[in-house]
């Protein structure tokens, strides 16, 4: 494991740390995204399912189990309490949050996996269609935040924790390709790196806004 995925891992819990924090001060769920945390969700899920795979137990299968189980976890809890809990369910606004993920992110993801996998089996494919669909699942939270304009800095925070996240994984698998002699280039590899460059490139327009909300102390989005 190197230093930059370790750190990736640590902004990654830090964003459900931030965003556990919004909605229990707030007590809603205003400006945050259903869609995108039902994304996450099924990446989780369709990706993780050797979760109970104990063939193999070191100090990076216990991590990887430990990281996995926060995960799927905390993801979850988040659409509990978007869907069904209440009152962050009463302030869920489902008009605003119109981004038709069936249709423009989960169907075509899975079309996508079922031509483009490094090996037709049933969990190879599924796990394929995980990393495409995480690398459009922001886009929904995005959308969203557009249209407010106005963002509070947590949810602000937790999206440019996501971004950092995917942006040190990145790194790790350049670090990896340049210094790691066992590291192959692989078309599991391309299927990887391709689809983390996309998923990096959605948050540069973030990115900038969010740098320039904490330089001037204004509105983070245009409308």
């Amino acid at each position: 494991m190197t230093l930059f995925r370790f750190a990736g891992d640590m902004i990654h819990l830090a964003s459900f740390g931030i965003l556990f924090r919004r909605m229990l001060q707030a007590r809603s769920v205003e400006g945050l995204s259903l869609k995108t945390q039902e994304l996450y969700l099924l990446v989780f899920m369709t990706r993780y399912l050797d979760l109970f795979n104990f063939a193999r137990v070191d100090f990076l299968h216990v991590y990887n189990f430990c990281m996995k189980i926060v995960y799927l976890s905390a993801s979850a809890t988040i659409v509990y309490y978007i869907r069904r809990k209440q009152p962050w369910k009463a302030t869920y606004k489902p008009g605003e949050d119109s981004f038709l993920h069936v249709q423009y992110a989960i169907a075509p993801c899975a079309v996508l996996a079922l031509l483009v996998h490094s090996e037709f089996s049933f969990m190879e494919v599924l796990w394929t269609f995980s990393i495409y669909l995480e690398a459009i699942a922001i886009m929904p939270q995005l959308i969203l935040m557009q249209r407010y304009g106005n963002i509070e800095n947590l949810t602000a925070n937790y999206v440019f924790c996501l971004g950092a996240y995917r942006g040190l994984y990145v790194l790790n698998w350049v670090w990896r390709y340049a210094m790691d002699t066992h590291y192959h280039v692989s078309k599991v590899s391309w299927i990887v790196w391709i689809s983390g460059l996309i998923q990096t490139a959605l948050y540069c327009d973030f990115f900038y806004y969010y740098a320039m909300s904490k330089w001037y102390n204004k509105t983070m989005l245009p409308k």
